[in-house]
C-alpha cells in the first residue's frame, strides 16, 4: 500500500490515501492467504479425479502480476486442467481517485473521490455438467468511510443437479453468518436472490447464496471476521461439493445445457455484475476483470 499519495485519475495529481487503508491493510494480507489456500485445495482436486485420461495431465495454477498505473496492482491466479476447464482466484489492492462520474456512486467518495480497494475474487467453471460453478467474491473498500462486501452463489450447470449440494452451500453460508449475525443469512441471502438476476431473462443466475455490501456496523474487527467466516465457508464446503462429482460420466445433452447456462452466467457478469463495472470505472486489468467469462458458452 503506498505511503505517501496515489495518482488522481482524473487530473493526474497526488490524492492522499485515504487514511482508514492503514487498518484495512489487514484484509489485504488476508485475501492472498485465503487464495493461496483455496488455490491448493482446488489444485488437489485436479489430482483427485479417478482413472483420469493419459492425455490430460492435473492442471496447476499460473500467476501473474499485473500493475494499475493509478497506483496497487493485483495477481491473477488461473488453472485449466481436467477438472476444471477454467479457475481463476485474483487479488488485487489498488488505490487512487474515482472519476468525477463515478465517486457520486460510491459512499464517502463524493469529495475527493480518493479510495483504496482490496478484495479476493474467485470464479470456478469446471469441466462437467455434474459439478456446478461458483463465484465467491469479499472485499475492503475505504474512501472518507470503511466497508466490506462480498459473498458467495452456486450455480448448477446440469437440469436434474441434486437438491443435496444446493441446501449443503446454503447451510455452510447460514453456519458463516450465524457467527456474527443469525440476521444475517435471511437478509444476504435475500440481497443475493434479487442481486444475481437476469431482468432480461426475468430468471435467477444460479441457486443463489448470499451477497452482501456497504458493510460497516462500527466494529471493524467483528466486520471482518465476518467476512473471514464467508472465505473459510466457501473453501470447506466448494471442494467438498466438487468431491461428489468426480468421475461421473455425461451426455452430450447435458454438456449442451451447461454451455446453455454459462452463456447467462456471462450475460450477468457483462450487465449487472458491480465488480466488473467498479475495475473498468477505475483502471483495472482487464483479464483480471474478465476472468469470470466462462471459457466456453453458447446462445441457442
Amino acid at each position: 500500500m503506498a505511503e505517501s499519495g496515489a495518482t488522481n485519475d482524473d487530473a493526474g495529481v497526488p490524492v492522499p490515501v485515504p487514511p482508514l487503508a492503514l487498518r484495512g491493510a489487514t484484509a489485504g494480507t488476508w485475501f492472498a492467504s485465503l487464495r493461496d489456500r483455496i488455490c491448493a485445495a482446488l489444485e488437489a482436486l485436479e489430482d483427485a479425479l479417478p482413472d483420469p485420461p493419459p492425455s490430460e495431465p492435473a492442471g496447476r495454477f499460473e500467476r501473474r502480476e499485473w500493475v494499475r498505473p493509478g497506483g496497487g496492482g493485483g495477481v491473477m491466479a488461473v488453472m485449466r486442467g481436467r477438472v476444471f476447464e477454467k479457475v481463476g482466484v485474483n487479488i488485487s489492492t489498488v488505490w487512487g481517485a474515482f472519476s468525477a462520474d463515478f465517486r457520486a456512486q460510491i459512499p464517502g467518495a463524493a469529495e475527493d473521490g480518493a479510495f483504496w480497494a482490496s478484495g479476493i475474487s474467485v470464479v470456478a467453471h469446471p469441466r462437467s455438467p455434474k459439478v456446478p460453478a461458483v463465484h465467491m467474491n469479499t472485499r475492503h473498500i475505504v474512501t472518507s468511510r470503511a466497508w466490506f462486501g462480498g459473498g458467495a452463489d452456486l450455480t448448477p450447470m446440469w437440469a436434474a443437479a441434486p437438491a443435496r449440494d444446493t441446501a449443503d452451500f446454503h447451510a455452510a453460508l447460514k453456519a458463516a453468518c450465524a457467527r456474527s449475525d443469525p440476521g444475517y443469512y435471511p437478509r444476504f441471502k435475500q440481497w443475493c436472490d434479487e442481486y444475481f438476476f437476469l431482468p432480461h431473462r426475468g430468471e435467477t443466475r444460479g441457486v443463489g447464496g448470499i451477497f452482501y455490501d456497504h458493510l460497516d456496523s462500527g466494529d471493524f474487527e467483528r466486520d471482518f471476521a465476518f467476512t473471514r467466516d464467508v472465505g473459510e465457508a466457501f473453501l470447506a464446503i466448494y471442494p467438498e461439493l466438487v468431491r461428489r462429482h468426480l468421475g461421473q460420466s455425461w451426455t452430450a445433452a447435458e454438456r449442451e445445457h451447461q454451455l446453455v447456462r454459462r452463456g447467462r452466467y456471462a450475460e450477468f457478469n457483462l450487465l449487472y455484475d458491480r465488480g466488473t463495472q467498479f475495475g473498468l470505472r477505475t483502471g483495472g486489468n482487464i483479464e483480471a476483470i474478465l476472468m469470470s467469462m466462462p471459457p466456453e458458452a453458447r446462445w441457442p
